[in-house]
């Protein structure tokens, strides 16, 4: 463990020192997804946490999912690959192209989490054309992915929530401003000198409108 936390941070340094981390080169994320892409294990409780919250929070939002291994000598490439693939898709102009992307994984010790120091994957996530939400282990967890990446969640669930939008506040939003929007028809059409000879335009039936 001490000898990869001495890789880890002279990675870090080498990384930062490029430039790869500066706050400037990070993009925003997009406010309303219609595709998320999401790379991570297929077999792992984070692909399930972040279908289930992507589900509930913002159902509009389909999912373009990239299985791949999250740990072992095999999953840096498998990683870097997922990432090209995406980008793949936004330099051909595909509609299938996600318009943010999460990778990441659960928890684990630092071996267990040890491909998302790997310097290759770091340098695919930031390479990538489509903003990333690195998403690794706890929120204790800091790897080199969770630096170069556009932005860092604490968990894969709040990778989710960070994600998307809450349908729920969206409405409460639409109908306050429906609500205001009337208001302040009621008050161009009504004027308050002849407003006891109108009626109201919230009185008046729907079909009224159309």
């Amino acid at each position: 463990v001490g000898a990869l936390q001495v890789a880890y941070e002279q990675l870090k340094a080498k990384l930062a020192a490029e430039g790869l981390f500066d706050e400037r080169r990070k993009r925003p994320l997009p406010s309303y997804p219609s595709l998320v892409g999401v790379i991570t294990s297929p077999t792992g409780a984070a692909v399930r946490d972040i279908l289930n919250i992507l589900g509930r929070r913002y159902p509009y939002a389909a999912v373009l999912f990239a299985p791949v291994l999250v740990q072992g000598e095999g999953a840096p490439a498998q990683l870097i690959d997922a990432l090209n693939r995406f980008a793949a898709l936004r330099q051909a102009g595909s509609k299938y192209t996600p318009d943010v992307l999460i990778i990441g994984r659960g928890g684990g010790s630092i071996e267990e989490l040890w491909a998302f120091n790997d310097e290759n994957v770091a340098r695919a996530v930031a390479a990538s054309p489509i903003p990333v939400i690195s998403a690794v282990g706890h929120e204790t967890d800091f790897t080199i992915c969770d630096f170069a990446a556009d932005l860092r969640a604490p968990t894969p669930s709040a990778a989710a929530e960070l994600a998307v939008p809450d349908t729920r506040q969206l409405l409460g939003r639409l109908t306050q401003l429906q609500a205001r929007l009337m208001q302040a028809a009621d008050a161009r059409i009504c004027p308050l000198s002849s407003r006891k000879f109108c009626i109201s335009l919230r009185s008046w039936p729907r079909a009224a409108f159309h």
